[in-house]
Formats: structure tokens, C-alpha cells, sequence
């Protein structure tokens, strides 16, 4: 189950006591940012059946807790990757033209790169 809108001090014991109304929390998991450490606002919760997560979803969703609505619902499985590859955000196809559309020239509006200024020219060559 995944509980969105976490106030970011909230902490497992507190959402442990808040949820266990509903049924036996079987695991809880509250990730943190990579860099800082500090909680990402959000957590997701196992219950031992799917009974208990079904009432924890009707009791929790739209509940305010430290000045919060919960967003409480059934999460959804993402594909597992393999360890140590990243997704590109995007990556067009290899013989795609980068200007869009075809043929060996880019588009009218797209012909002439910007040079920007020299001063941006010499800071960028400086940084090399």
C-alpha cells in the first residue's frame, strides 16, 4: 500500500501506531533522499492480508495527520531493473534527425545555432 503526503518528520513508529487500527502491518518502508538523508514524504506499507490493506485504504485516504491529507491507496508493482543500469529520460531513435523531420537539412527555424555572447564563449572554454 502506498501512503503519499507524509509530513517529513513523521516516523515509522508514528505510522505504524496510526495504521495498525486497521489490521497487522507486516513491513514498513520509508525512503529517503539519496543526498540529504531526509525522508521523501511518502511510505509504503505491507499488511498481512489483503482484507486489512482494503480497510486501512477506506479508514487512511484523504485523513489529516500533522496538517496533511493522506493519499492512501493500493500501490502499483514497477518493473525491476537490473542492479547498476540507469534509464535514460528519453533517447530518440539512432537515425533520427535531431532537428525533426526529414531529409539532409534541419527545419527553417531550426538553422542556425546560437552563439550567445563572447563572455559566455570565454567562461565556457575557460571551464574545459
Amino acid at each position: 500500500m502506498f501512503v503519499g503526503n507524509l509530513h517529513y518528520e513523521t516516523t515509522r513508529e508514528e505510522l505504524t501506531a496510526l495504521l495498525a487500527a486497521a489490521g497487522s502491518i507486516v513491513d514498513i518502508h520509508l525512503p529517503t533522499d539519496r543526498e540529504t538523508g531526509r525522508p521523501r514524504g511518502f511510505a509504503f506499507v505491507g499488511f498481512a492480508t489483503e482484507a486489512e490493506a482494503t480497510e486501512a485504504i477506506r479508514r487512511f485516504d484523504q485523513v489529516e495527520v500533522r496538517g496533511r491529507k493522506l493519499n492512501v491507496n493500493a500501490a502499483d508493482d514497477r518493473p525491476r531493473r537490473a542492479p547498476g543500469v540507469r534509464m535514460p529520460p528519453f533517447s530518440p531513435a539512432p537515425d533520427a534527425n535531431p532537428f525533426g523531420g526529414g531529409g539532409d537539412r534541419p527545419p527553417a527555424n531550426r538553422r542556425f545555432k546560437s552563439k550567445g555572447s563572447r563572455r559566455g564563449l570565454r567562461g565556457r572554454k575557460r571551464s574545459l
